[in-house]
Formats: C-alpha cells, sequence, structure tokens
C-alpha cells in the first residue's frame, strides 16, 4: 500500500512562493513517477507537474512552466513541488500522486495513471 501525506500549504501574495511536500509511505516511491495535481472550486482536478521514477525527467503544465519546480529526494522518500511567482489563478487544493504502475517508462500526464492521492493541501494567492 502506498501512503501520501502532504504540507506546505498557505496564504501568500501575489508574486509570492510556497513549497508543498508529500511524504510517501510505502517501499516503492523509488520506482514510481509522481505528479502533483490542483483543483480549484467547480473545476476539475488538472494535471500541474511530474517527475519520472529516475528523477531525470519533468514535465509541466503550460500555465506553470518557468514558475514552478517539482524535485524528489529518494532518501526522504519526498517530493517536492516549489511554486514561484505565484498568481490568483494558481489558487486551489493541490494533491500529490502515485503512479499506478511501478518503473513505467513514460511518464503520464493524465489523472486516471495515478491510482494513490494525498489528503490535498489548500493554496491561496490573495492580497
Amino acid at each position: 500500500q502506498v501512503h501520501l501525506i502532504e504540507s506546505g500549504g498557505g496564504l501568500v501574495q501575489p508574486g509570492g512562493s510556497l513549497r508543498l511536500a508529500c511524504v510517501v509511505a510505502g517501499h516503492t516511491f523509488k520506482t514510481r513517477a509522481m505528479a502533483w495535481f490542483r483543483q480549484a472550486p467547480g473545476t476539475d482536478r488538472d494535471f500541474v507537474a511530474a517527475i519520472h521514477w529516475n528523477g531525470l525527467s519533468t514535465y509541466y503544465a503550460d500555465s506553470v512552466k518557468g514558475r514552478f519546480i517539482i524535485s524528489k529526494d529518494d532518501a526522504r522518500n519526498t517530493v517536492y513541488l516549489q511554486m514561484n511567482n505565484l498568481e490568483p489563478e494558481d489558487s486551489a487544493v493541490y494533491y500529490c500522486a502515485a503512479d499506478s504502475i511501478i518503473g513505467r517508462m513514460a511518464v503520464s500526464t493524465t489523472r486516471a495513471s495515478y491510482d494513490f492521492w494525498g489528503q490535498g493541501a489548500q493554496v491561496t494567492v490573495s492580497t
């Protein structure tokens, strides 16, 4: 079983930064792609960023490219999302997710590929 616990959400002013962390319990962290999705009220849960299980490839939604950075620390079983130059449109509940398939070679950006989810972290960007 894979359990994900997120932390790091909060309230920040436009232009500010936040870092989300997601600790993954379970021995398969090193062999699963990890991703972040977000969901604003009344909208779908959308892809934000993903990282290959080997840590060498990353993928971003166009809306966050150049502002957000996804990374992972295998020693800590943790995936991070560094969010810079935040905008009010970034306000949402952010979810980390673990790939349903161990060792998948191609990183997926679709929600259906991820079976394991964190509880969500609220990020609010406002003055």
